[in-house]
């Protein structure tokens, strides 16, 4: 049996520089086969190819030392498994955060023509299917999804009277936890389970439109909310926000519009835009 191969061979056969080999061996990743005490030159075998590039694909994804470590500790390809698809989950969401902000700072830096578009609008009275409740920001996705199917459970197609909404209070943007009510419009709305009639009062609304997937919306929230301060209004209530198009309507976020509104009151000499 020969000496393996150097470290300078080993790192031709799998692409990574002897720094970075260097680095694995420093943090017990992968340890080469012998190391000469005289020397200290560094001995690979050929076996080891596979984990060094199974380790350098790891890290290039960012997975944690300690993981990798796991990772490669464990023989069972379940558990193995169990542990990439964890991190590729975390990864994912740091994914969709980055392509938020992305999304979010392109428009903030060029404008969409009509973006700043608000009207004024007065609402009358309206009895509709709702579900209250109060949610967690962080889980309020997940929570207006299966609201959204309890309601469209609980209401005949034939009696629906417009697209599905919701009015989000002030405190689950400012502390992280409040009161939400998805509801949609229906003739003689029903009792069922979490389902029940809410009647939703009249109101004057600053009313903007946010178009494509709500990535940005922030954007078309804080574009509405500079025009009522510039118009001098004042917010006399919860954000609503209707669903003109919406998941439910299309798997294509390009073509999801939202109207975003904010109940007002409308001052003499303020008009829209």
């Amino acid at each position: 049996m020969g000496r393996g191969l150097t470290i300078g061979e080993f790192a031709v056969a799998t692409h990574l520089s002897v720094r970075t080999l260097r680095r694995y061996h420093e943090s017990e990743l992968l340890v080469p086969s012998t190391v000469d005490r005289s020397s200290g030159y560094r001995y690979y075998t050929t076996d080891q190819i596979p984990s060094a590039q199974v380790i350098h694909r790891l890290r290039e994804l960012d997975v944690p030392l300690a993981e990798v470590r796991k990772i490669l500790a464990t023989d069972d390809p379940a558990v193995r498994s169990e542990l990439i698809a964890g991190h590729l989950d975390r990864l994912q969401d740091s994914l969709d955060r980055t392509r938020a902000a992305v999304t979010s700072l392109r428009r903030l830096l060029r404008p969409v023509p009509g973006d700043d578009v608000v009207e004024l609008r007065s609402e009358p009275a309206r009895l509709v299917a709702g579900i209250n409740d109060v949610v967690d920001l962080a889980d309020v996705l997940s929570w207006y999804a299966g609201a959204m199917a309890e309601i469209d459970a609980a209401t005949a197609a034939n009696a629906r009277l417009g697209p599905l909404g919701g009015h989000y209070d002030n405190d689950l943007f400012t502390t992280g936890r409040g009161a939400v009510l998805v509801y949609r419009p229906v003739a003689d709305p029903p009792s069922h389970g979490r389902v029940q009639p809410v009647e939703l009062p009249a109101a004057e609304l600053a009313v903007t439109i946010h178009s494509g997937p709500h990535d940005d919306i922030d954007v078309t929230y804080g574009r509405l909310g500079s025009w009522v301060h510039d118009h001098a209004l004042a917010v006399a209530g919860p954000v609503q926000e209707t669903y003109t198009v919406g998941p439910q309507d299309s798997p294509d976020p390009s073509t999801w519009r939202t109207e975003v509104a904010w109940p007002i009151f409308r001052l003499s000499g303020a008009s829209g835009r």
